[in-house]
C-alpha cells in the first residue's frame, strides 16, 4: 500500500510568523547586497559634488596642466605654456619682473623675496596691480583652491621664466 503524506497544515498564528520571517529575511538580504551596505540607507538621490571642496590642482600634475586647470592660462600669457595666451592679466615673466615689482613704489604688499612676491600675487592679488591691468580680474580665492604643492610648483616655474628665457621658448 502506498504511503500517503499528510498535507502541511498551519494554524493562523504560525502562518503569520512564517510570512513575517520570510519578509524580514528578504529585506535583510536586499539591504546587505545593496551598494549602501547594512549601515547606510540606500539613496536614490543624485550625488552632488561640492565644488568648493575640490582643489584646482594638487601639485602632482604637470605644470602645464596646473596652469590650465587653475585658469591661469585663460588670463595670462605664460612663456613655455602653449595654451597660456591670455591678455586679461600681465605676461608672467616673473624671473625678470618680480624684483622690479617689489622695488616699485606702488607695491603695497609684505613680501621681501621674489618667491614671497609671486606667492602673494596669487594669494593676495591686490597687493600689487601691474599698471594697465584691473585690480578685480584676478580671483581672490586661489589660496583656498590650490594645494601648497601646486602653489610651490607654480612659483618655481614662474621664477624661472625671464625675458631671456622667453626668447628661447
Amino acid at each position: 500500500m502506498a504511503n500517503k503524506k499528510k498535507p502541511l497544515v498551519m494554524d493562523r498564528e504560525t502562518f503569520i510568523i512564517v510570512v513575517v520571517l520570510v519578509v524580514a529575511s528578504v529585506w535583510t538580504i536586499v539591504r546587505i547586497m545593496s551598494v549602501g551596505g547594512p549601515e547606510e540607507p540606500v539613496s536614490h538621490k543624485p550625488v552632488v559634488v561640492n565644488q568648493e571642496n575640490i582643489p584646482l590642482a594638487t601639485g602632482k600634475e604637470p605644470i602645464e596642466r596646473i596652469f590650465i586647470q587653475s585658469g591661469c592660462a585663460a588670463c595670462h600669457t605664460i612663456p613655455g605654456i602653449a595654451a597660456a595666451k591670455g591678455r586679461e592679466g600681465p605676461k608672467l615673466i616673473l624671473g625678470t619682473n618680480a624684483r622690479k615689482r617689489l622695488d616699485d613704489s606702488n607695491y603695497k604688499g609684505n613680501a621681501k623675496t621674489e618667491w614671497e612676491y609671486v606667492q602673494e600675487s596669487v594669494l593676495n592679488p591686490g597687493a600689487y596691480v601691474v599698471q594697465g591691468f584691473s585690480d578685480r580680474v584676478m580671483p581672490r580665492w586661489y589660496g583656498q583652491k590650490l594645494s601648497s604643492g601646486a602653489l610651490d610648483k607654480i612659483i618655481q616655474y614662474l621664477l624661472g621664466v625671464t625675458e631671456d628665457s622667453q626668447n628661447n621658448l
